[in-house]
C-alpha cells in the first residue's frame, strides 16, 4: 500500500503525467478534410442552380405586352415581320 509521504500522494503525480500525456496525443492529432473534385463540381452547380432559379429568365410584363399586340390582326403587317426578322438575323450574327 502506497501512502502519503511527505503530505505528497506519488499516485496523484502518476496520474498527472499519463493526462497529461493523453492531452498532449490528443493535441497532436488535428482533424482535417479534404474534398474531391467531383465534390467542389456538385457544390458549383449547385450554387449554378441556385443563381439560375434566383433569376428570372422571361420579363413576364414583356411577354404580355406582345401578346396583347399579336391578338391585334392590324399588328402583324410585313413592316413588324421584316423587323423581327432582322432583330432575329442580328441576334445570331448573321
Amino acid at each position: 500500500m502506497i501512502d502519503k509521504i511527505g503530505g505528497i500522494n506519488p499516485l496523484n503525480n502518476v496520474q498527472n503525467t499519463q493526462k497529461l500525456e493523453e492531452n498532449d496525443r490528443m493535441n497532436a492529432q488535428k482533424d482535417s478534410i479534404t474534398v474531391s473534385p467531383e465534390a467542389k463540381e456538385m457544390a458549383e452547380v449547385y450554387y449554378m442552380k441556385q443563381v439560375a432559379a434566383d433569376t428570372p429568365d422571361v420579363r413576364a410584363d414583356r411577354v404580355a405586352e406582345v401578346k396583347e399586340k399579336i391578338k391585334d390582326p392590324a399588328y402583324l403587317n410585313d413592316a413588324v415581320v421584316k423587323s423581327t426578322a432582322d432583330r432575329i438575323l442580328d441576334a445570331y450574327g448573321l
